[in-house]
């Protein structure tokens, strides 16, 4: 592939686009909690709350590492699958990305 190509699952089909979602970080939750999206979709994480977060899959599959208030962290989803994913400073906070 090359650099800056967007990625493309094998079984998509061509000039399938890649679309972009956003999950909002506030109020100590993730928004929406659950997401469905396409394999080489583009998820942001756009933390709006004080205090530091992370998006870790409990796989892990991803991890945003800590992501500042007022900062953002974008993941490329590379695999089908149902991916649960939580903050680890707030393992209360719990999100779901559901990839076809």
């Amino acid at each position: 592939m090359l650099a800056g190509a967007p990625a493309r699952a094998a079984d998509d089909p061509p000039g399938a686009r890649v679309a972009s979602h956003t999950v909002t970080i506030e109020g100590m939750q993730f928004t929406p909690a659950a997401l469905s999206v396409r394999r080489g979709d583009k998820v942001t994480w756009v933390n709006k709350d004080l205090v530091p977060h992370t998006a870790t899959a409990l796989s892990r599959a991803f991890d945003s590492g800590a992501i500042a208030g007022g900062a953002s962290w974008t993941y490329t989803v590379g695999e089908a699958g149902t991916i649960a994913y939580t903050c680890l400073f707030h393992p209360t906070m719990l999100g779901t990305l559901v990839a076809q």
